[in-house]
């Protein structure tokens, strides 16, 4: 039997530009086929255009604003009650909240097109640190939703 792979932030290295297990875990989230340098390269150049644009505050606080800000707190899952599927609003987990976070915020900047993805990422990344954007918008969707949805949260399991 395989044993079950589970890969949390307490188990990783940390960066070496900004010494942060987040920042490790997030350029791993970022890598595609296995290409590293590529993904370090991409996430530290955005880190480099966002201290140029947002002077008065450390790109990693920035970074690490953003996730907070994108992080959902309540979450919609389907659950099946006599013949029929509701939508229960129900807390996410502290691991599910982070892995959204960082899927919503690189989903928006590999949906850009046109520019570097450097400049996306970075885009994206100071949008979040100010409550904007389109992973701000899907986590304001994903709440509108929990809220709609409340009349079946005694359903919750």
């Amino acid at each position: 039997m395989a044993k079950k792979f589970t890969a949390s932030v307490s188990q990783l290295k940390p960066d070496p530009v900004f010494e942060s297990k987040l920042v490790a875990k997030f350029i791993n989230c970022l890598m595609l086929d296995g290409k590293k340098s590529i993904a370090q390269k991409v996430f530290y150049d955005a880190m480099d255009v966002i201290s140029k644009r947002i002077e008065d505050v450390e790109p990693l606080e920035v970074f690490e604003t953003a996730i907070t800000n994108v992080k959902p707190k309540l979450e919609v899952r389907s659950k099946r009650v006599g013949g029929a599927s509701y939508q229960v609003p129900m807390q996410v987990k502290t691991k599910r909240q982070l892995s959204l976070a960082f899927r919503w915020i690189l989903a928006a900047a590999r949906g850009k097109k046109g520019k570097p993805m450097k400049l996306r990422l970075a885009g994206e990344l100071m949008d979040a640190y100010k409550k904007e954007g389109a992973a701000m918008t899907t986590r304001e969707n994903v709440h509108r939703m929990a809220e709609a949805n409340k009349a079946f949260a005694h359903f919750a399991w």
